[in-house]
């Protein structure tokens, strides 16, 4: 008996059970309590927050989080990382904030790390003794940043013994390893600590999973975070586990019923795909809200543009970030926000906080073909430019049409 042919899923519907996932169908207006607690609840909701250095507006993990919840504010989230130690700070795809009940799950890649030969190769010869003099202070000082290692004595060249480079390799392999804990940031730059003094009793790497409970959280955490997804997408949202270990997860599950195929349509005129769903996905389409109709900046780091493939897929928005391309051929701008309307992507802007002067301005806003350009819409930017400049603090604001 040939089996039944999977489930249509339309991009409509995909785009929307993303963003429900992703904690965008929420009225970030609503009545929410402005807590730490709640920051970690959101970061678990989305699976995890990326960080980024670029402060061109603010930095990617607080305009991520400022885009869900208009009474979010920095120091929710340094409370949650530094005070509660409800999330803490490793890698991802990229470095990310994460909630702490996962921190057993990054076993294996400290494991990874201790072994790698990586920071051998930088350090030289003296790696093991750079390392372990950085680890001994620690011990006995407390908790440092490179900072604090930087004037050990004369500068060195290169990869010398007393030059501030060695260190900071040091601790960030340390930190890679699990072995060192990120406890706080200041101006940016981590505050390290023993992970066996930072680490809330029952976090710790020690507390081990085997391999089939860490496939089996990255898979079913991922899926839950995307509601639909390709094996690969499923394997590459926390970059964990490798495509083929997505691909037997999802079959066994598929078979125990928990997870059902479908094939996802796109919104770019491309080929279907085959993807997976939960079981119930019908019934979890039928209750998802309304998207809020308001309009939204989103930095180029948030979690439903970081792959660029799924967002042309299903929002049909092709979008770049071009902070690394040379000025003459960027096409839109250094940091492009695009601009989120209910569920759609309507065009895209390019920010800049001039913080000397006060004033946020905004260059080379382009909407997307077959937008049309009411006095509704152009109010709705308006409102959320002004909604962005107020949270950074910006006294006034310059749009550049």
């Amino acid at each position: 008996m040939r089996a039944p042919a999977p489930a249509v899923v339309a991009a409509a519907d995909a785009r929307r059970l993303l963003l429900h996932a992703q904690g965008l169908a929420d009225d970030p207006a609503a009545q929410r309590p402005a807590t730490s607690r709640f920051v970690a609840r959101l970061v678990e909701r989305m699976g995890f927050v990326q960080v980024d250095t670029i402060s061109t507006v603010e930095r990617a993990h607080h305009l991520i989080l400022a885009a869900r919840m208009n009474a979010y504010r920095p120091a929710l989230l340094a409370r949650a990382l530094e005070k509660d130690r409800t999330l803490f700070e490793h890698w991802t795809h990229d470095a990310s904030i994460i909630p702490i009940k996962w921190r057993p799950h990054w076993q294996p890649r400290f494991e990874r790390s201790r072994h790698g030969t990586w920071h051998r190769k930088q350090l030289g010869a003296d790696a093991e003794r750079v390392t372990q003099a950085v680890l001994d202070r620690i011990r006995r000082e407390g908790p440092l940043s490179s900072r604090d290692f930087e004037h050990d004595g004369p500068r060195g060249k290169g990869n010398s013994w007393w030059s501030w480079k060695p260190a900071k390799l040091a601790l960030d392999h340390l930190w890679r390893s699990g072995v060192l804990h990120v406890t706080a940031r200041r101006n940016f730059h981590k505050v390290y600590d023993l992970a066996e003094r930072a680490v809330p009793a029952g976090r710790s790497s020690s507390a081990a999973v085997s391999e089939e409970e860490h496939v089996e959280w990255a898979c079913r955490t991922a899926l839950e975070r995307l509601g639909t997804a390709t094996a690969r997408e499923v394997a590459q949202f926390w970059a964990a586990i490798s495509v083929k270990q997505a691909e037997a997860w999802l079959a066994a599950a598929v078979a125990s019923g928990e997870v059902v195929p479908v094939t996802l349509e796109t919104a770019d005129g491309s080929s279907p795909r085959k993807a997976f769903a939960p079981h119930d996905r019908a019934a979890r389409i039928r209750r998802l809200p309304e998207p809020p109709p308001d309009m939204r900046l989103l930095c180029p780091f948030d979690p439903v543009l970081r792959d660029r493939a799924r967002a042309k897929r299903l929002f049909n928005f092709d979008f770049r970030f071009e902070g690394f391309v040379p000025a003459a051929n960027r096409k839109h701008g250094y940091y492009v926000m695009a601009m989120l309307e209910g569920d759609r992507f309507v065009g895209r802007a390019d920010p800049k906080f001039d913080r000397a002067a006060g004033v946020l301005r905004v260059r080379g806003v382009v909407w997307e073909p077959g937008v049309k350009l009411t006095k509704k819409r152009h109010a709705a930017f308006e409102a959320a430019v002004e909604k962005l400049a107020h949270w950074i603090g910006a006294n006034s604001i310059g749009i550049e049409a």
